[in-house]
């Protein structure tokens, strides 16, 4: 069985396609199988190389979402991980509707792309935390009334409601502490009781469920 995650990356921008491969290739973990600019080099490179993990961007010759639903139906095991520049609430839920498993802006840190691969290629979705933030919002939930009657969050405790208002803000454990007076040690504890609280893996799986509590729904990520 191979041991690395298998990666294809698709941008039509060669500089940032070739810093995209370095810094996925310098994961000891990680091995770039294949490259490309355009849509059907994207279902050739899912379909030919085997890869694990497609990064793609949506913005590319053949049309992103194009590439991504003839993904689904003929690779269905490789996880398409979108890295755009677009900053667009429509386009992302079409792109979660056609297959994709996650959605990362290209100002992403690396840090951050790393951890997204390895949770996706687990099996797991990821839209960081801030963006997911921004999909909630613009349903028009304004803060004060979240945690209105009848409480989307039974479970926890006023402090930890606190918290994963801020997680779904975008902020680092360490700036909740700041805003909260607590240490970052003590903010990760809280986190930790909210994932176990709530049955979820990781911060981002926490404000998907966030999300569906506060439009009405119950479940809990697979």
């Amino acid at each position: 069985m191979h041991g690395k995650i298998r990666i294809g990356v698709i941008d039509e921008q060669p500089l940032y396609r070739d810093g995209l491969v370095s810094a996925l290739e310098a994961e000891p973990d990680m091995e770039v199988v294949g490259q490309g600019e355009t849509a059907l080099e994207a279902v050739q490179i899912a379909h030919d190389c085997l890869s694990d993990i497609l990064l793609m961007d949506m913005n590319m010759p053949g049309g992103g979402l194009n590439a991504l639903a003839k993904i689904a139906l003929r690779c269905p095991s490789t996880k398409v991980l979108v890295l755009t520049s677009v900053n667009d609430e429509s386009e992302v839920r079409s792109a979660l509707r056609k297959g994709a498993r996650g959605y990362l802006l290209k100002e992403t840190g690396r840090s951050e792309l790393v951890s997204a691969v390895r949770m996706i290629n687990k099996g797991q979705r990821y839209v960081s935390p801030g963006f997911a933030a921004q999909l909630i919002m613009s349903k028009g939930m304004e803060g004060s009334e979240i945690l209105i009657s009848p409480n989307p969050f039974p479970e926890l405790s006023d402090r930890e409601k606190r918290i994963l208002m801020l997680i779904l803000q975008g902020r680092s454990n360490r700036m909740i502490g700041d805003e909260l007076g607590l240490t970052e040690k003590t903010i990760k504890g809280y986190l930790t009781a909210i994932m176990d609280k709530l049955r979820v893996r990781n911060r981002v799986e926490a404000a998907i469920v966030a999300a569906e509590r506060m439009s009405g729904g119950r479940s809990t990520p697979q």
